[in-house]
């Protein structure tokens, strides 16, 4: 197969490298398509990449692969979904914009909800193959141990607690918990990582650099791959993001502050005074263990990482019994949308 990569935001390089690992492995054809913005931090760039259209274009490419909302109709390719996260209550991830002609879901909660949307639209198929990103916790779940030791080590500190919120506005506990982030920093035997995301306000991001800067066991991670600070942490803190669920699955306690989620496995406080006493017991006794069962197996059951795999496999599996579609049943809004945007 050819392939192009279509990556228009950092967070889209640990999605798609598994899948960009496979494609070498078989000696498929690949391309990334990388915004002119991201070029700078481009971890790949000993490989065929571009930020042209026209090269796209040129290439001529069997499927596109999209962990992104949209994708140029006008390219060649089968244009298959992969996600950008796990979070199913955040608006939009379950809008269907009509661009794509495959949706490869992570787990059984997704493949429902978008196969009854299958159903209902008719222009584009379903296939259930986990997600990409997750392959590492299949695969390199102990490579961060020695790290996690040094870090405990040197700060003299027992649990590691990861605080990753999410950046939109109207849903974020950044603004909120500052203080009690703090507070629970007088423990010195907890290291608190603080780990953004790329589009967190800035205002927000330089008050806990501000903090991180005064209290010794709390650092501000600026690391782009999240996924190391998942592996070695105890215990996160967040809200809405998609990043509670990549936690829960790694089968650890997660605290959230006025999460949206419709499915709650973990302690959801309505009252930031409470953070510091939830922390200790979730660290202490777990109490919402048994609860996490249900929403690894319906999230993302998949623990062989070997996701990639799959999604690549299904993907010229389907190419082969239906071809490379010619184009797209699209309105003149979405048209005159994408071609604005990449002409």
């Amino acid at each position: 197969m050819k392939c192009i990569l279509f990556c228009e935001n950092p967070y889209a390089f640990g999605i798609l490298a598994p899948i960009r690992n496979q494609l070498k492995e078989r000696g498929d054809s690949y391309i990334w398509y990388i915004d002119k913005d991201l070029f700078q931090d481009f971890p790949f760039k000993d490989g065929n990449f571009t930020s042209s259209i026209t090269d796209l274009k040129d290439f001529q490419s069997d499927a596109i692969f999209v962990p992104g909302n949209e994708v140029p109709y006008f390219l060649r390719g089968l244009k298959v979904q992969v996600f950008h996260g796990l979070a199913g209550e955040k608006k939009g991830h379950f809008r269907i914009r009509h661009y794509f002609d495959l949706y490869l879901t992570p787990g059984p909660y997704f493949t429902e909800k978008f196969k009854r949307l299958s159903n209902k639209y008719k222009d584009f198929d379903v296939i259930e193959t986990g997600w990409s990103k997750l392959d590492v916790y299949g695969t390199n779940s102990e490579n961060y141990a020695d790290d996690k030791s040094k870090l405990l080590e040197k700060y003299k500190a027992d649990k590691v607690i990861l605080y990753a919120p999410t950046f939109s506005p109207s849903l974020t506990s950044a603004k909120t918990l500052i203080s009690q982030i703090e507070a629970l920093a007088e423990d010195k035997t907890k290291l608190i990582l603080i780990k953004f995301h790329d589009l967190m306000d800035q205002e927000i991001i330089n008050s806990y650099k501000k903090l991180a800067s005064k209290v010794s066991n709390i650092l501000f991670i600026t690391d782009r791959n999240i996924i190391k600070y998942l592996l070695i942490s105890d215990l996160m803190i967040s809200d809405t993001s998609s990043v509670v669920y990549e936690f829960l699955l790694l089968n650890k306690p997660v605290i959230t502050l006025n999460t949206r989620s419709p499915q709650v496995a973990w302690h959801n406080l309505l009252k930031d005074s409470e953070l510091i006493e939830c922390v200790n017991t979730n660290l202490n006794t777990d109490p919402l263990a048994s609860k996490r069962a249900s929403i690894i197996a319906n999230y993302h059951p998949y623990k062989d990482g070997l996701s990639a795999k799959r999604m690549v496999e299904a993907t010229e599996t389907y190419i082969l019994q239906n071809g490379v579609p010619e184009k797209r049943k699209l309105s003149l809004f979405r048209k005159y949308k994408i071609y604005k945007e990449y002409r």
